[in-house]
């Protein structure tokens, strides 16, 4: 299985047989509400270069093996306008264990057939659902429906604790979904037997 932790905003860990892979790990103060972070990884991934989800020097880097995940990078937008307002984003998909995973970074625009095409048949998916900066609830709605991954993780919302208020609240998207579930954790077990599921994971701090 891959184990899945979120940190906050865009944040996650994936590990898969004692290798860890941190996502877009943000700085100090970057984000409201969010403690600063301190993580160990073996290995750091950002889909950008902003403060929010560039910021390496959170992570730790541990020494380790060869990693168990297949990275797959697609390169896309951060906005509608093919980078003009915000820059390019990265999509990465993680393959391990025979399970596949898709963390899509700050998305701004719906993504190429062929980049639709790579990310269908996904175990899991993180995706941006608050707008302004990235898609919004609806066509976060609409992508998931597109490509059917088996469990949806929401990120980069905004809520009474946390988060930018230009941001759609979480609730804009649950609300849109079926299958909503709530952990008292911010971590889930990614496994073939996973049931289908949006699945809303907890800030710890």
């Amino acid at each position: 299985m891959i184990t899945l932790t979120w940190h906050g905003h865009s944040c996650w860990s994936a590990a898969f047989d004692g290798y860890t892979l941190v996502i877009d790990p943000y700085g100090p103060d970057t984000v409201p509400g969010l403690a600063p972070l301190a993580l160990t990884a073996n290995e750091v991934l950002c889909s950008h270069e902003h403060s929010d989800h560039g910021y390496r020097e959170a992570v730790k880097l541990l020494p380790g093996g060869p990693s168990p995940f297949k990275v797959t990078v697609l390169d896309s937008w951060h906005d509608g306008e093919e980078g003009a307002l915000r820059g390019p984003n990265k999509i990465f998909v993680l393959e391990a264990g025979g399970l596949r995973i898709a963390h899509l970074g700050d998305l701004g625009c719906r993504p190429a057939a062929a980049q639709l095409a790579a990310l269908k048949d996904l175990d899991a998916l993180m995706v941006p659902v608050g707008g302004h900066y990235t898609i919004g609830p609806e066509e976060a709605r609409d992508l998931c429906k597109i490509l059917h991954p088996r469990v949806i993780l929401p990120m980069h919302y905004t809520t009474d604790e946390y988060g930018y208020p230009v941001l759609a609240r979480l609730t804009a998207f649950t609300e849109l979904m079926d299958n909503v579930t709530y952990s008292k954790t911010n971590t889930i077990e990614i496994a073939r037997e996973t049931p289908a599921q949006t699945a809303v994971l907890t800030y710890l701090g």
